[in-house]
């Protein structure tokens, strides 16, 4: 059986190769619905989301429309950050792992 970690060696070692980087997206902004499996209440908050991009850009864009879809409109400072991944690369950009965090202004 396959260690459920190999995919990152086989990555690290250029045994398996992906046109996608790995980031970690931080926004300001406010959550205008709440009616997804998200617990966070309705106003201002930080999202953040791991995905896999082609670039900083596609991240950008896949934080906006994610976060449209889940209730989240960013308002602030976005900030992005390569990171070490959690789940492997598919054959299309994605995000997991998406969290909020509610703060008062």
């Amino acid at each position: 059986m396959e260690n459920n970690s190999d995919w990152k060696l086989r990555l690290r070692y250029g045994k398996d190769q992906t046109p996608y980087t790995h980031f970690t997206v931080l926004a300001d902004g406010t959550v205008v619905d709440n009616s997804h499996s998200f617990d966070c209440p309705i106003g201002s908050a930080f999202m953040a989301i791991k995905v896999w991009a082609l670039d900083t850009d596609q991240a950008c864009d896949m934080l906006n429309v994610i976060g449209e879809r889940v209730g989240f409109h960013v308002k602030g400072k976005v900030e992005i950050y390569k990171t070490e991944p959690e789940e492997p690369p598919k054959e299309n950009p994605f995000g997991y792992d998406i969290n909020f965090t509610p703060y008062r202004e």
